[in-house]
């Protein structure tokens, strides 16, 4: 048997705890090495579900000599400082979005990625979806043609605490981001202008916390592909991911799933399952792609499928949908960097 690759795991939180699973029962060839938390007590549940070390330091989990790679699932505002670490250790590395809020600290550690010459996977979990993926595969195959227009729907069942939403960076940078990466993503081609909008449609208390819950983004690709976003923190008939490109040739779509997909017909009509209720029941089988994908980066060395450079665009489509809302026009990358 392969021997597996062993993966520290920074980060015993929601997002954390569900990689920890992951990686410890449903990913081939992955194993986890061990955890850390600045929670004592979310590290010390960790490491006794999956068995694991718990690492009393970030820098113990970085040095330890039985781990493989680094995964970095961590709150946002730590992640520059632990892939400037990780790299110095030469360890590959995973790292969850977005990379940092701040453009100039996410130079700073790729900077330091690129100089301890370690590879990096960013977590845009949705280019694994198997749906989002044949999206993207009807583009490259031809199957339609010329891409003219994108059409990208994320709509949450409910916004999250306001706890959250005030640390969040925002919308543009914390939810629209997976969709800033979609659009480059299913097109194969970078977005050179943002145009958004947006307004509190949902909560006064999200607008009083500064952000906005319902938002519109009109990309422009470089190849002149136009690509709309519509974003809600609220749903209430679940969790709404959908994209669909259209081009010369015909579309390619990807739907929802239902959570079953027995119908029920009566007198009355017909009734079908709801959609499923978040991202954890939507995406684990994106999730366990991601992390295979990240085994095979680590142990055969092929290249990353999300790199450094993945991490990057989304941010920088994120501050300029910011400055769009803000100054009420379009906005071209070259401006943010």
């Amino acid at each position: 048997m392969t021997t597996p690759v062993r993966i520290a795991l920074l980060g015993a939180g929601r997002i954390g705890r569900l990689h920890a699973e992951l990686i410890s029962r449903r990913v081939p060839g992955a194993a986890l090495a061990g955890v850390f938390d600045l929670v004592d007590a979310a590290a010390d549940e960790v490491a006794a579900e999956f068995g694991c070390r718990r690492y009393a330091s970030a820098a113990e989990a970085h040095a330890d000599p039985e781990a493989d790679a680094v995964a970095i699932c961590t709150s946002t505002d730590t992640h520059v400082d632990a892939l400037v670490e990780a790299a110095a250790a030469g360890k590959p590395i995973f790292c969850e979005k977005p990379l940092s809020l701040d453009l100039a600290e996410v130079d700073r550690a790729l900077a330091a990625v690129e100089a301890a010459g370690v590879p990096l996977l960013v977590g845009f979990n949705r280019r694994f979806d198997p749906s989002h993926a044949a999206v993207r595969r009807a583009v490259e195959d031809g199957s339609v043609g010329e891409v003219h227009l994108v059409r990208i729907t994320s709509r949450d069942p409910a916004p999250p605490p306001l706890e959250y939403i005030r640390v969040s960076g925002g919308i543009f940078r914390d939810m629209t981001i997976h969709d800033f990466d979609m659009a480059r993503f299913v097109t194969g081609s970078d977005v050179v202008e943002v145009h958004a909008t947006g307004a509190v449609r949902v909560d006064p208390a999200i607008g009083e916390a500064g952000d906005l819950d319902t938002v519109v983004v009109v990309l422009t690709h470089a190849d002149g592909t136009i690509t709309t976003i519509d974003n809600s923190r609220r749903a209430v008939y679940g969790y709404d991911q959908r994209v669909e490109v259209f081009g010369s040739g015909g579309m390619a779509a990807s739907d929802n799933p239902l959570v079953h997909t027995t119908t029920v017909r009566d007198a009355d009509g017909a009734r079908q399952a709801t959609l499923p209720w978040f991202f954890i029941e939507r995406y684990i089988p994106s999730y366990v792609a991601e992390w295979e994908a990240f085994v095979a980066m680590v142990r055969d060395g092929v290249p990353s499928p999300v790199d450094g450079r993945d991490g990057r665009a989304p941010l920088v489509m994120g501050l300029a949908a910011l400055r769009s809302v803000a100054e009420g026009r379009p906005v071209r990358c070259e401006e943010i960097g």
